[in-house]
């Protein structure tokens, strides 16, 4: 799931070049807004600051900010506005579309604190047509939007190996990148606004879909009476081992101990977003409407804030009784 490439351009710099790569590594210090720091932004927030750059920190809830200030660094300030005001380069990390156009909205919202010239990108899960409409409101302000979702998790932000997957404007991206190389090991241009987040969507359409494929087949091999650890060590080294089938193990393995890192309810949301854009491009979604479909028994059964691999739970539940 992952990029274009970025690791190893110094690399085969001589013991001479040393002083000067130290210099465009100064040079490539920039200011940083973080605006939202849940367990991606945050983990984000952490690298950028350990890289040197100096991140400002804004979340909604804004004891949220105060601890990823205390656990990676970076300045906390009370508002959307005041954080991109004080950066060059925006990042921004919610939840979904809502959160997204109501920070970006109003006189305390990103856009009223916007400069000349910030690169602004927009790293949340959305639909693409909102991109471009937060896109036309950076733009009044004659700065730059792209579309930059990225896919992985907080362990592939903490080892420099996330993967960002953008559209828009090729400059402005090149613009951003010395950010991105704090926690990126990929970045993908993928081409004009709004592709970044149609990609995202059909790379999370995969995702969860393996994730359904997953529990399901799990729960079917336990019920046949195999060992619950032996058959996932089977898919590990089949066909089907993807890295997600590989990072996701513990989680599949031991439910009751599993920490959350993408919880069923945005799943929801995902196969939504990704079920609106196959009805605007005139596309079939049989696949995304199967996995929606039993993704929202699991969260009207109370398992909303469960972790994704929490569907192999519920399937394991017996099914209700026919009428």
């Amino acid at each position: 799931m992952d990029a274009d490439d970025q690791a190893g351009a110094g690399d085969q710099a001589g013991a001479g070049d040393q002083a000067g790569a130290d210099d465009r590594v100064v040079l490539l210090m920039v200011s940083v807004a973080m605006v939202g720091t849940g367990r991606m932004g945050a983990a984000m927030a952490a690298r950028m600051a350990a890289a040197g750059h100096a991140v400002f920190l804004y979340n909604r809830t804004r004891q949220r900010a105060v601890e990823a200030a205390v656990d990676g660094g970076g300045t906390v300030v009370d508002t959307a506005a005041a954080a991109a005001a004080a950066a060059e380069v925006v990042l921004v990390s919610l939840a979904d579309d809502a959160a997204v156009t109501a920070t970006y909205g109003g006189p305390e919202g990103l856009v009223a604190g916007l400069r000349p010239g910030t690169v602004v990108l927009e790293m949340s899960t959305i639909a693409p047509e909102t991109a471009r409409q937060v896109g036309r409101l950076v733009a009044e302000r004659d700065a730059v939007l792209l579309d930059a979702p990225v896919s992985g998790s907080v362990p592939s932000i903490r080892q420099g190996q996330l993967t960002v997957l953008a559209g828009g404007d090729a400059a402005a991206l090149d613009r951003a990148r010395p950010v991105l190389d704090s926690f990126a090991g990929r970045v993908f241009h993928l081409g004009e606004l709004g592709a970044g987040a149609t990609v995202k969507l059909v790379v999370n359409l995969v995702v969860h879909a393996l994730n359904h494929a997953l529990s399901e087949a799990l729960v079917i091999a336990e019920r046949a009476g195999v060992d619950r650890a032996a058959v996932y060590e089977v898919f590990a080294n089949s066909a089907m081992a993807a890295p997600f089938v590989q990072y996701k193990k513990e989680a599949f393995l031991h439910p009751d101990q599993a920490p959350v890192a993408f919880a069923l309810e945005l799943v929801a949301k995902d196969l939504d977003l990704i079920a609106a854009l196959a009805r605007q491009v005139g596309a079939r979604a049989d696949l995304a409407t199967t996995v929606r479909d039993t993704v929202g028994e699991a969260v009207e059964a109370g398992l909303g804030d469960a972790d994704m691999s929490g569907l192999a739970s519920f399937l394991r539940r017996p099914p209700p009784a026919s009428t």
